[in-house]
């Protein structure tokens, strides 16, 4: 292990004895009481010396046996500490592709200070090339939307729409506007190409048709059709609900953005709940939406430019949240912002008993081994599928409980 204090937490002493790691305060923590040798001993934490090495420098600094092993562990625990050459083979990997990692550096720093252990931010970093993601749906949203992914890092991320670029599908990180009249689906994967850091190893059609070929890690629903961002249809993720692939949904309509909601098939409500729940608070809904599916087209849809940037940005941090490990507040929740407002509401989206998808009949199951109420959109169930997945809550509870006495949250 070579420690290095998070480089991405700005440090500052609030007086002699008391250390300030970080400015924000959903960040930032202070530690205290540190004597005078032990703040000159932080600056040798910067991930250049083995623990060997630092304990040479102790003994050279007079600091106590064991002292630098105490501080190293108490640093580690309060999750203010990195390994520069932690994260295992594909972080080993990822660190010999310079330019990559360069590109990725301000992603890196930003996963450090949601991650605690030692060599876990670059080590979700690099599981990121590793992931398959896809996004159905090119217009404004869509494009952006995979673009982001693809320059965050994910490695493969498939678009798939059909018809032709249309002027109004130009944006800035997505459709360029010379793509204006080719094929929306292969002008989208140009993009995603052009955004990506690095060409991760190329699919062959046999590989993608081998049964051991893995899934979709999560499948992207930005449809262009404003009805469908409004009232997504039940029937366009009845193939994800069957295979059990997490989707989320975003996009824009009439100038309201939407992201969410991220549905876990069995275990969050899906578009079936959202059209039953609507439907059972207003018996006209089928009916108006039908007309609105079968309406006239429109020329051109309320889709602002900066607000369907908004909406793909938001979406891509609440995706890679999800491919991280975690689940974002859009599970079993559509959160939305209309203009010239701009403030974001969350609408929760509750498993419903007549959808077929199974999320309703699970949280009764559940409700019933654990002697718990109902789940909300606050409070997600976590998803048992994932790898050491666990609701943001419960992790903040563990880091809260792990971080030892003489360090506690900065409010500032």
């Amino acid at each position: 292990m070579h420690p290095m204090v998070k480089p991405a937490l700005r440090r500052g002493w609030r007086d002699l004895n008391t250390v300030q790691f970080g400015m924000a305060p959903a960040h930032a923590l202070t530690l205290g009481p540190v004597d005078t040798a032990t703040g000159s001993f932080l600056e040798l934490l910067d991930g250049t010396r083995g623990l060997a090495l630092l304990r040479e420098e102790g003994r050279r600094m007079d600091l106590p046996d064991g002292h630098v092993d105490q501080l190293v562990q108490r640093l580690a625990r309060a999750g203010l500490l990195d390994d520069a050459r932690g994260g295992g083979p594909d972080a080993d990997a990822l660190r010999e592709r310079t330019e990559v990692l360069e590109r990725l550096r301000p992603d890196l720093a930003s996963l450090s200070l949601t991650t605690s252990q030692p060599g876990e931010a670059i080590g979700h970093l690099a599981a990121r090339r590793r992931l398959r993601v896809q996004v159905r749906g090119a217009g404004r949203v869509g494009a952006v939307l995979a673009s982001l992914l693809s320059g965050a890092g994910v490695g493969e991320v498939d678009v798939r729409d059909g018809g032709q670029v249309e002027p109004g599908d130009v944006a800035p990180g997505g459709l360029p506007a010379e793509a204006v009249g080719e094929r929306r689906d292969a002008a989208a994967r140009r993009a995603v190409r052009r955004a990506a850091p690095d060409r991760p190893p190329r699919r062959t059609t046999t590989a993608a048709a081998r049964p051991e070929t893995p899934g979709h890690s999560l499948v992207i629903i930005a449809p262009r059709d404003d009805v469908s961002v409004h009232a997504p249809t039940p029937s366009a993720a009845e193939d994800l609900i069957a295979s059990g692939t997490p989707h989320l949904y975003a996009g824009v309509v009439e100038a309201t953005g939407v992201v969410g909601p991220l549905v876990l098939p069995g275990e969050t409500g899906c578009a079936g709940c959202l059209h039953q729940q609507r439907t059972d608070r207003d018996p006209t809904w089928p009916r108006l939406v039908a007309q609105w599916s079968s309406g006239r087209r429109r020329q051109a849809r309320a889709c602002d430019l900066t607000l369907a940037t908004t909406v793909a940005g938001l979406a891509a941090a609440h995706a890679l949240t999800f491919l991280g490990g975690r689940l974002p507040s859009s599970a079993g929740a559509r959160w939305e912002v209309s203009l010239p407002a701009l403030q974001w509401h969350a609408r929760p989206v509750w498993a419903h008993s007549a959808c077929p998808c199974g999320a309703a009949e699970k949280g009764k199951e559940e409700q019933g081994e654990q002697g718990m109420g109902e789940h909300t959109s606050e409070d997600p169930p976590s998803r048992a599928t994932m790898a050491g997945q666990r609701h943001s809550k419960e992790l903040g509870r563990t880091a809260d409980a792990a971080r030892l006495a003489g360090t506690w949250r900065a409010h500032v």
